[in-house]
């Protein structure tokens, strides 16, 4: 599995999210930080395409800029309409030296 650079976990403080792009292609990737634990999630909603890492971050959901659905970053799953089809897909991510790195490639949405 390959790991790519997306950010300093010093650019990620304890209940906040970002936005970031991990290749040549734009991929968007959201990264969250739940009380320490950092997550990321494809950064956009499947509803309308807002951007998740630009959301309001409360616990361990966040709420998309956009239009206000919900997601759970741990899972990925959409609070509003809890169906695969909504689902988010999550990311493997590990801290190495203060940098998170995210792995995509063969990640699906979570059950």
């Amino acid at each position: 599995m390959k790991y790519i650079d997306a950010a300093k976990l010093s650019d990620l403080p304890p209940g906040s999210c970002l936005s970031v792009e991990l290749d040549k292609d734009g991929r968007g990737v959201a990264l969250f930080n739940v009380d320490g634990e950092v997550f990321a999630l494809d950064n956009t909603c499947p509803h309308a395409g807002g951007p998740l890492g630009e959301g309001i971050l409360h616990g361990d959901t966040v709420r998309c800029p956009w239009h206000g659905w919900k997601f759970n970053v741990r899972t990925g799953q959409c609070l509003k309409n809890p169906v695969d089809d909504w689902a988010v897909s999550c990311f493997p991510l590990r801290i190495e030296d203060g940098t998170i790195q995210v792995a995509l490639e063969g990640q699906e949405p979570s059950p």
